[in-house]
């Protein structure tokens, strides 16, 4: 399943690796694209491994906010 998320506060490549890192971890995430400078996270994950709430809920662990 693929899921496009708004985030905000990145505001670097160095956010954008940290986030795309932390994403890539998760079992069942196959790929994460993550633009800092669109402010857009699109996720590649199989839902029946984590939910999308999971992965959010990692993105606000890196210090961003998840809009969507």
């Amino acid at each position: 399943m693929k899921n496009k998320l708004q985030v905000s506060g990145m505001s670097c490549s160095g956010c954008q690796l940290l986030v795309t890192e932390a994403l890539e971890e998760l079992q069942g995430v196959t790929q994460a694209d993550v633009s800092y400078r669109d402010g857009i996270v699109t996720v590649d994950y199989d839902p029946e491994i984590i939910s999308i709430t999971t992965i959010k809920t990692v993105i606000e662990q890196q210090g961003f906010m998840v809009q969507n």
